[in-house]
């Protein structure tokens, strides 16, 4: 499963610093609107103690970390959903994402140039949702018409999202986000904006945020951080909060050959971790060989953990816990 994250925002926010941070790359960063014309895209490892320790123990030749991508996305300005600044196209690059980290940027000062010629971040939190929402809006429209025919044609399936659709239409034209929705089936199908998992950044201090800008964050179910860019060198917490709020967890594979985490869904069934592996995995699924990454540690290898008999076999209706170490057995 790949973790793709936009990060979007006014521009000369921050954006391009935080993939700076996060990606340790070099991008392109300046004092002026749309310095990011492309999608700055960097692969980022999940940082996980748990790997290194499993590594060690096994030897292993290679160790290979769960892996997240992030998108710099140009910076959004009134009027993105129809085209103004770098419009359409960028939003475009979002939906192909998993989630989305919105910065705002909440310090102060004359030294940065803001597009809105003041720093204002409920504005700005408005203005980069409203071209989420106008887009969407867009997006819905056009399905809806395509599902309503449908239904007229006497498709069951189309009837069922047709109310789902409408229903959105109504949420959207009143300025609301997805999220309550986010699960239906037509509105997953969408990839829309505005159902997307979302982690607001708020460039600056702790003292440079209200309690009213907490107020509205919340209000839209998202999570927040607050991060000086200015004057750190990494964001770990990102990556954490973002698989805290997409439902995603991490289960390891060790041996002399590599270490591997893997991500998979908070739920899934044993087939299902073994599929994100190998499709064949899932579908020719036997039993999966597991024990707890800790326990692992403390028998100090897989043999000694099975002469302990701490190591479980179980069947297609175990649930995979974080940190799970397995080998699977397959036809």
């Amino acid at each position: 499963m790949k973790l793709s994250i936009a990060i979007v925002g006014m521009p000369n926010v921050g954006k391009s610093t935080l993939f700076k941070i996060v990606t340790k790359n070099d991008v392109n960063i300046a004092n002026y609107p749309f310095c990011t014309i492309d999608p700055n895209i960097g692969i980022v490892p999940v940082p996980d103690e748990r790997l290194d320790k499993l590594a060690v123990m096994s030897k292993s030749a290679k160790k290979i970390p769960a892996i997240v991508e992030f998108y710099d996305i140009a910076g959004l300005v009134k009027g993105a959903s129809v085209g103004e600044g770098l419009g359409n196209k960028f939003l475009s690059h979002i939906r192909e994402c998993s989630a989305i980290v919105e910065v705002l940027r909440v310090f102060g000062g004359n030294d940065i140039i803001h597009v809105e010629n003041s720093v204002d971040p409920m504005r700005d939190l408005e203005i980069i949702n409203t071209e989420l929402i106008l887009k969407d809006l867009e997006t819905v429209d056009k399905r809806l018409g395509s599902a309503a025919s449908e239904a007229k044609g006497g498709k069951k399936e189309a009837i069922g999202e047709v109310e789902v659709l409408k229903k959105a239409k109504e949420m959207l034209a009143r300025g609301e986000m997805l999220q309550s929705i986010k699960n239906e089936p037509a509105i997953k199908g969408l990839q829309l904006l505005t159902a997307k998992p979302q982690i607001y950044l708020l460039n600056g201090q702790e003292s440079d945020v209200t309690d009213a800008l907490k107020a509205k964050i919340a209000s839209l179910g998202a999570a927040y951080i607050i991060v000086d860019l200015g004057a750190v060198a990494d964001v770990k917490e990102l990556t954490q909060e973002a698989y805290k709020i997409l439902g995603l967890m991490s289960f390891f594979t060790t041996g002399e050959d590599e270490t591997r985490a893997w991500t998979i869904e908070v739920g899934s069934k044993a087939p299902q971790a073994a599929g994100a592996i190998h499709t064949d995995f899932e579908r020719k699924f036997i039993r999966a060989e597991v024990i707890n990454w800790a326990k692992l540690l403390e028998a100090g290898s897989w043999s000694v953990a099975r002469q302990k008999g701490w190591i479980r076999t179980e069947g297609k209706e175990y649930i995979f816990a974080d940190g799970d170490v397995t080998e699977f057995k397959h036809g």
